[in-house]
């Protein structure tokens, strides 16, 4: 389709790669070409800690404030005591109200870094949908919400659909999800004048249903856009690494693991990342992507320093590209590597260099551990690693010592003070 936007806003979702759909791409253009508009993402609070995979939305988010709009960010402190089926195999663990409230805490501290949350015309807001769906009288809304939908169309969406095909059970509490988050539109609409919805692909058919209930109930026109779902050019889901999730907080994942996943990116993705995941001019990502051979581990380490300089800041960056340096180029241990403390209690008469290698994070479990060591993969002190069944005691961690795991994962281990 060749569109030529009006507004800053989508001019950057189309030529920065955000775009996947929008449901009416030139009313919503003219819209954000005459005035602020207010947008929103919901985001259900099932972990301490936001992720890599939230991060191209949050970013779409802080381009909507820097283009002159109001975002709004969406804590679900009670959608999450229903749980969001899209695309899942089985239904989540159901969190009490206290972990929901502590994991929204810790959500908050990501979007300060990057949303403006002052009191200026286009300052963000952050709400928490428990404010109006803890209180609701279940007959009423029943009667004045619930007569809203068809079933009929519900079944069609595909990501119920895709549950029902495989024959894996869908609770009546989950079927109830995707009218709370058309709720939840209604209600922001009213409340705030939000007239427009973000979220990624997966969200589709839970905007859509927002728009149409809006549209029903106040015969008022909104909107709805969302981004691509990403994987990685090897067909990863985008923030999930060996390791596990890659954490926003760096209580969850240190400012120096989180350099290290964007350090690590495949060449082929690094002038689609820059583009998403920095505000670099657009000529300077596609240079950066377009560099081959050795030149292309430059542009990563660009990527690696602008991602983590927003998420953790500037020092966090120079820190962890300093680290990187010293042990890959000198060998050397570092200060930011991710460190195991050992007390005397740990240790005890001596402790399996196999122990040590699964307790640092380098692997999950004693087999993979075993199995590392046996494909030559782990290395001690730079050293290769070849006796699954080395001990260290006290005088071995005497100084702290460096573990590998492969050329680009490593800890160090050291005892307690």
């Amino acid at each position: 389709m060749t569109y030529h936007p009006k507004s800053d806003f989508m001019a950057v979702m189309m030529q920065r790669g955000y775009l996947a759909d929008c449901t009416d791409y030139q009313a919503l253009d003219e819209a954000l070409s005459q005035g602020v508009v207010t947008a929103y993402i919901g985001y259900d609070a099932t972990a301490k800690s936001l992720h890599v995979g939230h991060l191209l939305n949050i970013m779409m988010l802080r381009w909507f404030q820097k283009t002159g709009h109001k975002p709004i960010t969406l804590m679900g402190g009670g959608t999450t005591k229903v749980g969001d089926p899209s695309f899942r195999a089985d239904e989540r663990p159901l969190l009490t109200p206290d972990q929901i409230d502590a994991n929204i805490d810790g959500m908050k501290q990501v979007f300060a870094k990057y949303l403006d949350y002052g009191e200026s015309g286009n300052g963000a807001l952050m709400l928490n949908n428990a404010e109006w769906l803890d209180g609701l009288n279940y007959l009423e809304f029943l009667r004045d919400i619930g007569r809203h939908f068809s079933v009929n169309r519900m079944l069609s969406f595909e990501s119920v659909k895709s549950r029902l095909d495989r024959e894996q059970s869908l609770s009546f509490l989950e079927f109830n999800y995707m009218i709370l988050q058309a709720y939840d539109f209604l209600e922001l609409y009213r409340r705030y004048d939000c007239t427009l919805q973000m979220g990624g692909s997966d969200q589709w058919g839970n905007i859509v249903n927002g728009i149409d209930l809006t549209r029903r109930v106040l015969d008022e026109e909104i909107y709805g856009l969302t981004s691509p779902l990403l994987t990685t050019s090897d067909g990863r889901k985008m923030g999930k690494s060996q390791g596990g999730a890659i954490w926003l907080n760096s209580d969850m994942l240190s400012p120096y693991e989180f350099w290290q996943f964007w350090r690590n990116t495949t060449d082929a993705d690094v002038g689609r990342f820059l583009k998403l995941y920095t505000e670099m001019p657009l000529d300077e990502c596609e240079r950066l992507g377009a560099l081959a051979g050795s030149e292309i581990n430059d542009a990563k380490i660009v990527l690696a320093n602008e991602v983590t300089a927003l998420c953790h800041g500037a020092e966090a960056a120079a820190a962890a590209e300093a680290t990187a340096r010293e042990v890959f180029e000198k060998g050397g241990v570092g200060d930011d590597l991710p460190t195991l403390e050992l007390s005397p209690a740990d240790l005890g008469d001596g402790i399996s260099i196999v122990q040590l290698i699964v307790k640092s994070g380098l692997a999950k479990s004693g087999k993979e551990a075993k199995r590392l060591i046996a494909e030559n993969g782990a290395r001690i002190d730079d050293a290769p690693l070849t006796d699954a069944g080395m001990m260290l005691d006290a005088g071995a961690l005497a100084s702290p010592v460096k573990l590998s795991a492969g050329k680009k994962r490593h800890a160090l281990v050291k005892l307690a003070d």
